[in-house]
């Protein structure tokens, strides 16, 4: 028994003397930068810029944080929406950090950490993509470095700007957005809504036909039936904070005006009801991730689709997500994205 004590102890002193990899990191005087504020402009508002946006109707500011340091790894986060924040995204932290990519949070104009004029012509498509336009050169990326992600409403805006600008991209990522409204709203009343209890479809689409947006039976309805079938799934109680602090700080006025009120596509007089670029993805030659989930309020197929549209693209599905799988199916969404970014970074995508 002395000598299997012996061992045991030889073994345990061992162990104790192996160095983890940071300490190594440390000896071999190779410390990472990455949190590093040190010759940043940015450092006396810890990584936050207000960042100056000319539009026709007067010059406004927009939010935006950066996180971390890295040459040939810059990702701008597009929120959802229109009008929802980066609270969306605030989940990033748990994934990207460690990778040492850095990204950027942003509130588009009208969005609630950036400045709200009450102006709907502003509201447009056009003019949201020559605002990412501004924010990319105010933060000084471009094709050595520049990764666009965005989810939702952020895949419109990222199509459109990767349309006309994606020169000055290193890499796309299109998230839980088809590429077609009218699509959208196809699948989402002849697929989603059937497959709901057909007396709560009924009275959902009676609130609709009577425009009853305000009555809190249809917001109860959604969140009950809906939103934790195809939005977050998850019991409503269980929704991230940063989530629910999101939809706190929504502005409805560009919300209502670009999306409209129904939750079963994009009706009335919304700006994106005929918003479609199918036809115009086999224009993208810059490297594409598109991410579907199976539960999603859009169609993964479509999704997929997409991916082999786009002259250099992939598709990313994650099987227990929904339209919000950065939350519900997180592993999946961010091991695929981490796995892009290195991907086109070392040339091997």
């Amino acid at each position: 028994m002395k000598y299997l004590s012996l061992l045991l102890s030889l073994l345990l002193l061992s162990s104790c003397k192996e160095k983890s990899p940071n300490q190594e990191q440390v000896n071999n005087s190779t410390t990472s930068t990455y949190l590093s504020f040190e010759n940043r402009d940015d450092q006396y508002t810890g990584g936050i810029k207000m960042i100056p946006i000319t539009t026709e109707k007067g010059t406004f500011k927009v939010w935006t944080k950066r996180v971390g340091n890295n040459p040939t790894k810059k990702v701008l986060l597009l929120h959802g929406g229109p009008g929802m924040t980066h609270e969306l995204y605030e989940c990033a932290d748990g994934y990207f950090p460690q990778e040492e990519i850095e990204y950027i949070y942003y509130d588009q104009l009208g969005s609630y950490y950036s400045d709200k004029p009450d102006d709907l012509s502003l509201w447009t498509t056009e003019r949201f993509v020559e605002e990412v336009e501004q924010v990319r050169k105010a933060l000084n990326l471009d094709s050595s470095n520049f990764y666009l992600l965005g989810q939702s409403w952020g895949g419109i805006l990222a199509m459109e700007y990767a349309l006309k600008y994606q020169n000055n991209l290193k890499g796309l990522v299109i998230s839980n957005m088809m590429s077609s409204i009218p699509e959208y709203n196809k699948y989402a009343q002849e697929v989603l809504g059937p497959q709901l209890d057909p007396d709560v479809y009924l009275e959902i689409k009676e609130l609709e036909a009577n425009e009853d947006y305000g009555n809190p039976r249809y917001g109860e309805l959604l969140f009950e039936h809906y939103y934790t079938e195809h939005v977050l799934r998850k019991p409503v109680d269980e929704w991230p904070e940063a989530i629910m602090r999101c939809f706190n700080h929504a502005n409805n006025q560009v919300y209502v005006h670009m999306q409209g009120y129904s939750e079963f596509g994009i009706t009335g007089n919304a700006t994106l009801k005929d918003w479609d670029v199918k036809d115009r993805l086999k224009e993208l030659t810059v490297p594409t991730l598109i991410i579907g989930a199976q539960h999603d309020t859009m169609n993964p197929k479509h999704m997929e689709w997409m991916s082999n549209e786009v002259q250099n693209g992939r598709y990313l599905h994650c099987p227990n997500g929904s339209h919000l799988s950065q939350y519900d199916d997180q592993k999946t969404y961010f091991k695929g994205v981490i796995k892009f970014i290195d991907d086109v970074d070392s040339k091997t995508f």
